[in-house]
């Protein structure tokens, strides 16, 4: 939400204050129904979480249409404020989707931890735990099948940074074709975002 709120006016969707609002509109029944830990989801604490994500990739992919606009348009003057917005912007990029991850990655957060593994969704993703079983032993102590060990939002996090980084997988792969979709998405978004900051950049240099 912060870093919404500080992007230039020409790249906001709505007048400043509409989409964070309505985003804290979202989250204070999801603090309502889990105000300290993730133990508990209903149909509509689900829909409201998947909400509040869509909305904030939606109003972020919007700035990020515009920003790519004002970065290729020649009679810009203040380069230096698209600079530091494209850092918002890439910042934003790389929380919004990995908080995307970990909401529909095995059901979600409240199912991987709360569900039997026998009773969960098939896997989006496969972590380097998901296949440390034969490792050596205080490696494979620490896998899924010897610790029960379940990805949390640090390590969906993790993987948007080197999504947006390295713009492709590196330890943890895709399985599902949404999670193939969406990491194609992050990494081109992030590609092009680099590009243009680093050309722009360079014509300010000189």
């Amino acid at each position: 939400m912060a870093l919404y709120v500080a992007l230039p006016q020409q790249l906001l969707v709505a007048p400043r204050y509409v989409l964070p609002v309505l985003e804290l509109l979202l989250l204070i029944p999801l603090f309502a129904i889990n105000p300290k830990r993730l133990t508990r989801e209903t149909r509509v604490s689900r829909l409201l979480s998947l909400t509040l994500v869509f909305i904030i990739a939606a109003g972020n992919l919007f700035a990020l249409g515009m920003l790519l606009h004002d970065l290729l348009s020649v009679g810009v003057k203040d380069g230096r404020s698209l600079l530091v917005a494209a850092l918002q912007v890439w910042l934003t990029n790389i929380i919004v989707f990995g908080l995307a991850y970990w909401e529909l990655d095995r059901g979600g957060p409240v199912r991987r931890t709360q569900a039997p593994r026998s009773e969960l969704p098939l896997a989006d993703f496969r972590f380097s735990q998901d296949e440390n079983d034969d490792a050596v032993q205080e490696v494979a102590d620490g896998s899924s099948g010897s610790s029960d060990w379940v990805p949390t939002l640090m390590d969906y996090l993790y993987m948007s940074v080197t999504n947006s980084t390295a713009f492709s997988p590196t330890d943890t792969m895709p399985l599902s074709t949404r999670a193939k979709l969406m990491m194609s998405v992050e990494s081109v978004s992030a590609l092009l975002t680099s590009l243009l900051v680093i050309a722009r950049a360079v014509s300010l240099l000189h």
